[in-house]
């Protein structure tokens, strides 16, 4: 039975989002008369199973929301989690935050820490505390193949690294994320191009952020793919933003190139092995019983691959071997018709379930579009992803 079955009903609507004859992702969800500032709990509860049952959902209007009270709803969606930040608080980021730390300065609101700061460009004398910072964007560095800059420049560009919020080591993934659109980019469209040989692109305004759903992934799989799937599991490194933190991805955001450029395990230094993470290939949503394909393929060291939990798995280590496994699956649903680039306007906060989509980023160039401003939220979860089938405790 799903959640809100025990409780009244919502106090805010709820509309899927409205797609053209070209669009064929399943998923998302809009969602008005809503006031998180003063959200009841019943609502909370609601909005949780909206999210799970949506995917992604957009809050209107919530212009008037406070940083502590967007960090309040994300403690109160999962209660029994540790409260704090799912990569750790700043220092501990910035410490081990390897990738996605690195040439980055990582900045919570002053008085809501976790809450952070996601942008580009200059934010102002004194954005909620924040005082005369400029964001500087590195969403290219990530790709292995160059985005000249006069290209860049005349808004040529690409996804920057499709991932999802999780942490993959101590902490689980966060069930959810949130994020505030405080202030938005405006000019002409962009063009996003998947630059890999597929002659793929897709234009949107600048500053989104875009989707695909890993449970329509699932869904494109065979069945015999699925059999394997459902009872396989993958191990990911130790620290393994570090371990990749030299690596560059694939020109259309989606894995790594293969460079060798992998940490050692030495070179990663003291880690905890009961805390490195291993998680089944699939999640099931815990609201509508979809499966999704989850793998963080970028952050993943070993594959473990069976077809019945009697079965001895295949274990691959090679990491190209991984990659292409992975990737040969995941680039199924990598196409324009799958991708969800919700729109958003000021004061909106998107909320997506990390169990269920990835997501990116998309860069723009600053000139002609002016800064962007967004408050990024989540929890490590008190419970982790579950599979079809127990996964072996190692």
């Amino acid at each position: 039975m799903s959640p809100s079955a025990l409780t009244p009903h919502p106090g805010f609507d709820v509309q899927e989002f409205t797609k053209d004859t070209k669009e064929q992702f399943n998923f998302g969800a809009a969602i008005t008369g809503l006031n998180i500032n003063t959200i009841s709990d019943a609502d909370v509860q609601h909005l949780k199973d909206a999210i799970w049952t949506h995917k992604v959902v957009i809050v209107k209007g919530q212009k008037d929301l406070a940083p502590k009270k967007q960090w309040e709803l994300v403690k109160k969606f999962d209660p029994e989690a540790p409260h704090v930040h799912s990569h750790g608080d700043i220092k501990t980021f910035q410490a081990k935050g390897g990738m996605l730390s690195k040439k980055r300065e990582v900045v919570g609101i002053p008085g809501a820490e976790n809450v952070r700061l996601i942008g580009k460009g200059y934010q102002g004398a004194d954005s909620y505390g924040i005082k005369d910072m400029t964001v500087t964007g590195l969403s290219h560095d990530f790709h292995a193949k160059d985005l000249p800059d006069d290209e860049f420049q005349a808004g040529h560009t690409r996804f920057q690294r499709w991932h999802i919020d999780a942490p993959l080591y101590d902490r689980e993934p966060a069930w959810f994320t949130t994020l505030r659109c405080v202030k938005k980019p405006s000019g002409d469209d962009v063009t996003v191009a998947w630059d890999d040989g597929t002659a793929y692109s897709m234009q949107c305004p600048p500053g989104l952020t875009a989707f695909f759903s890993t449970s329509q992934l699932y869904s494109m799989l065979t069945p015999e793919e699925q059999q394997i799937a459902d009872h396989s599991w993958a191990e990911y490194w130790p620290h393994p933003y570090m371990a990749i933190e030299h690596c560059k991805g694939n020109a259309n955001g989606l894995g790594l190139v293969n460079q060798g450029k992998e940490h050692t395990l030495e070179e990663l230094g003291e880690y905890n092995e009961s805390k490195i993470k291993r998680y089944p290939l699939v999640w099931v949503n815990p609201v509508t019983g979809e499966k999704a394909f989850q793998v963080h393929g970028i952050t993943v060291r070993k594959l473990f691959l069976r077809s019945s939990q009697d079965q001895v798995p295949r274990v691959l280590e090679d990491l190209a071997e991984i990659r292409k496994f992975i990737s040969d699956i995941q680039l199924r649903v990598l196409k324009p018709q799958y991708i969800c680039m919700p729109r958003v306007e000021e004061g909106d906060i998107v909320m997506w379930d990390n169990y269920g989509v990835f997501h990116t980023a998309i860069d723009y160039p600053l000139e002609g579009h002016g800064p962007r401003t967004m408050h990024q939220a989540n929890i490590g979860a008190s419970r982790g992803p579950v599979g079809p089938h127990p996964i072996p405790v190692a």
